[in-house]
């Protein structure tokens, strides 16, 4: 059999469904952006370098054609009026207009957006049923003058498709967007108008207010409530005999014959705008939690952090009960091809304040030196266990089993500890009720940007945490690399279980459904080494995410529990869910709408929203910084973290959810190491030329 650290295969399936799943919808997004925003948005035009053509200025009328006879122009005849009607159709406005001209048996001709069109195909519909003319009016209500030659088309050819999909038509009769009377229609706007006579339409101007009734007129409205009221007068007008359409009253052709495939097409546009207005429509909401729960963890974290400072009075050093903890401490070191860092751990356990130490380094089948270098301190408290490879839960059981000592604390063999750190560790462990205590873990090596950021990283996020987690009393994780417990306790939950990778959490939840409380001691501190290069630090950040979700899948039914262990299912697995899964999984939110906002929305409001979040985790950050008696200098790389850094942690969870959703086994991804833990503190160097015992 294969060991631990070897099994499984890498989950690949995600990220097909990533690859196919989120262009599609960030291509939606950004389509119902520029279809939602651009609609009413203000255009400019360019002052007009040339007059309309004669044949338009002089002609008959607002209603233009250009055939082979050339331009050809028309009017509505005397005491008739064609009612046009700009935009929409609007879900308030256009209902109110055609009951009115229900009321008056009138007729109209509505000029649609197809962006409008493709959100309310019903209202199109009924336009149509109730007799009424459809025109274009434009997709988005572009300045076609202004429009490239590929945004021309797409302004076109979407209203086109969307009245297909709509009411089942293709229409002929064009207002151009800005435009009013037919002198209107100079210099680019003409040369688009021309281009648009080429695709086979009339194009509908409207008559200028001089003009009376009583000569017969096109006359333009929008659909609003002012609209809604001068139309309401107009059609009172006892000088008019007839209200009908454009074609209507000139005998044109409104319609052209749609095909299949454009009957399909349409059909889609209509079922990707639904999609596209029901994203955006959730993606502001998901926008609203994300952002909230956010701002909640922030004034979570600092406020009980805070409550940290000054302690719970029951376990604050000088209370009765409280003893200085002087009994000895057995230290299980589990290790797997850990020779570059095993001597400067052993070394710094040797060098430990507390009285009396039993170091047990357990060398779980390493193909390297581990083994030997352990073993060549030459230290009578060091002692070396060689057995096959099992995964590192079975390398601590195997270490427990040998554990003279009722106290144990527990080490990754790329720790360096403080003097101090293991006295301090147990200290807390006085109090009968603690069954187990996290140290305080800081990043050793510094070098680089990646390190850095995880150094911001484990100060603002991991030790904020837990100085919460201890006040709440749901400390979710002692970690591997710094943690202390009773004997008694490992031996009461059958020891450190390998049911999922991330054996730190499941123990810690284990230990409190068992009835035991988990503490912080911030004094206790050790330097780890951290990931130095993106493909190791994923390795790493994907086993800790996976493991965690598997370690809050067992103990689910915690939060069902009663005492001490139903507060820490009630809180420490709802804080998790909330904060570790769901928040980075709509985090990516936040990030996506300020570009949204930056391109549809106002660019001010949507930058001066993303830079209060920024700001608002830099003085929390500062605050972490302040109480781990770190320099805050460190703080100028965070806004990099952030657009960074931040989107690579995202997809560690997302990739950890759809992996488990898949069924997916997780191998052990083992992070390489470089021995460089106690760069930061100048202690010793990795081995060189210690000898081969």
């Amino acid at each position: 059999m294969k060991g631990r650290h070897k099994q499984s295969r890498d989950p690949r399936g995600h990220w097909l469904l990533l690859i196919l799943v989120l262009p599609a919808m960030f291509a939606v997004l950004i389509f119902e952006g520029w279809t939602e925003h651009e609609v009413d948005a203000a255009k400019t035009r360019s002052p007009c370098t040339s007059p309309v053509p004669d044949a338009v200025a002089e002609g008959n009328g607002p209603v233009i054609g250009i055939n082979r006879n050339g331009i050809q122009t028309g009017s509505m005849p005397a005491r008739t009026v064609a009612l046009t009607f700009d935009g929409g159709p609007d879900p308030v406005w256009t209902p109110r207009l055609l009951d009115l001209l229900r009321r008056h048996q009138a007729r109209a001709t509505f000029f649609l957006f197809g962006s409008q069109a493709a959100r309310h195909p019903e209202l199109v519909r009924r336009i149509r049923a109730e007799g009424h003319e459809i025109g274009s009016n434009t997709y988005t209500g572009a300045v076609l003058g202004e429009a490239s030659p590929i945004r021309f088309s797409t302004e076109l050819d979407l209203t086109q498709t969307a009245l297909a999909g709509a009411a089942d038509l293709n229409t002929t009769l064009l207002r151009m967007p800005r435009t009013t009377s037919p002198d209107t229609l100079c210099g680019r706007e003409w040369k688009a108008a021309s281009q648009a006579a080429d695709r086979g339409y009339v194009l509908v101007a409207a008559d200028k207010g001089s003009r009376k009734p009583a000569q017969g007129l096109v006359r333009q409205f929008s659909q609003t409530e002012t609209a809604f009221q001068e139309t309401k007068k107009l059609l009172d007008n006892r000088s008019v005999d007839r209200f009908t359409t454009v074609s209507d009253g000139l005998d044109l052709i409104p319609y052209t014959p749609v095909s299949t495939l454009e009957r399909w097409q349409g059909t889609a546009l209509l079922w990707g705008t639904s999609l596209g207005r029901s994203f955006s429509n959730t993606m502001t909401w998901i926008l609203g939690i994300a952002g909230g729960l956010g701002v909640l963890r922030l004034g979570l974290l600092a406020l009980f952090a805070r409550a940290h400072v000054r302690r719970l009075e029951r376990f604050r050093p000088g209370a009765p009960w409280m003893r200085e903890v002087t009994e000895p401490v057995t230290v299980l070191v589990p290790a797997y091809n850990e020779e570059a860092g095993i001597e400067s751990t052993i070394l710094s356990l040797l060098d430990s304040t507390h009285p009396d130490l039993q170091i047990v380094v357990i060398d779980d089948g390493s193909t390297d030196r581990t083994a030997q270098i352990a073993a060549s301190t030459g230290d009578p408290r060091v002692e070396v266990i060689r057995k096959p490879n099992e995964g590192k839960a079975a390398a601590l059981n195997a270490g427990l089993a040998l554990a003279r000592h009722d106290i144990v604390v527990m080490v990754d063999a790329d720790t360096v500890f403080e003097p101090d750190a293991v006295h301090q560790l147990v200290q807390p462990l006085a109090h009968p009720a603690v069954g187990a205590v996290s140290g305080n873990t800081k990043v050793g090596n510094r070098r680089g940007l990646l390190a850095k950021w995880q150094h911001l990283e484990y100060c603002f996020g991991f030790n904020l945490d837990r100085r919460m987690f201890e006040v709440l009393e749901c400390m979710t994780t002692v970690p591997g690399a710094i943690g202390a417990f009773r004997r008694d306790a490992l031996v009461a939950v059958g020891g450190v279980s390998d049911d999922t990778l991330a054996e730190d959490t499941d123990l810690t939840m284990a230990l409190w459904r068992a009835g035991w409380r988990v503490l912080y001691e911030e004094s206790a501190v050790a330097w780890t080494e951290v990931p130095t290069s993106l493909r190791q630090l994923w390795r790493q950040r994907y086993r800790w995410c996976y493991g965690t979700i598997q370690s809050m899948w067992k103990h689910r039914r915690a939060v069902l529990d009663t005492g001490t262990a139903g507060r820490f299912g009630r809180r420490g697995l709802t804080y998790l869910a909330l904060f570790q899964v769901v928040l980075p999984l709509l985090a990516p939110v936040i990030d996506v709408y300020a570009l949204y906002g930056v391109l549809f929305l106002d660019p001010l409001t949507s930058a001066g929203i993303w830079f209060a979040f920024l700001g608002l985790q830099m003085v929390s950050a500062g605050y972490a910084l302040r109480l781990d008696g770190e320099r805050r200098w460190s703080l100028w790389s965070m806004p990099f973290q952030i657009i960074a850094y931040r989107q690579l942690m995202y997809l560690v969870v997302i990739q950890s959810v759809v992996a488990l959703l898949l069924g997916s086994r997780l191998k052990w991804q083992r992070m390489k190491r470089s021995g460089t833990a106690a760069e930061q503190i100048g202690g010793p160097a990795p081995y060189k030329s210690l000898p081969t015992r």
